[in-house]
């Protein structure tokens, strides 16, 4: 697919501060993926999308370092856990408020 090879080549040639970005925004992609697909009652596409998107925060939440990046480290950390208990719960009870407020 003529996307695929653009998305990789993007990632290929980014540095680390866009490849955050990169993240940042395939985690948007996918939480309005889930949100459509809940409205949809697609239930296979909606938890594949928010199960997706934890993975995003945990890659998100492991490229931090904690040590040099002192309180801004920790807070992003903290809200990334938020983000991926809200997922959960937005999966859980099939609710669109978590997704939304994730968005």
């Amino acid at each position: 697919m003529p996307n695929d090879r653009y998305i990789e080549q993007r990632v290929l040639s980014a540095d680390p501060i866009e490849l955050i970005q990169i993240l940042y925004e395939h985690a948007i992609d996918l939480v309005r993926e889930a949100r459509t697909a809940l409205a949809a009652g697609d239930i296979v596409g909606r938890s594949k999308a928010i199960s997706r998107t934890i993975g995003v925060l945990g890659e998100l939440s492991g490229s931090l370092n904690r040590e040099a990046g002192g309180a801004i480290s920790q807070n992003l950390a903290a809200l990334y856990q938020y983000m991926r208990t809200r997922l959960t719960v937005a999966n859980l009870k099939q609710e669109d408020g978590p997704l939304a407020e994730v968005e």
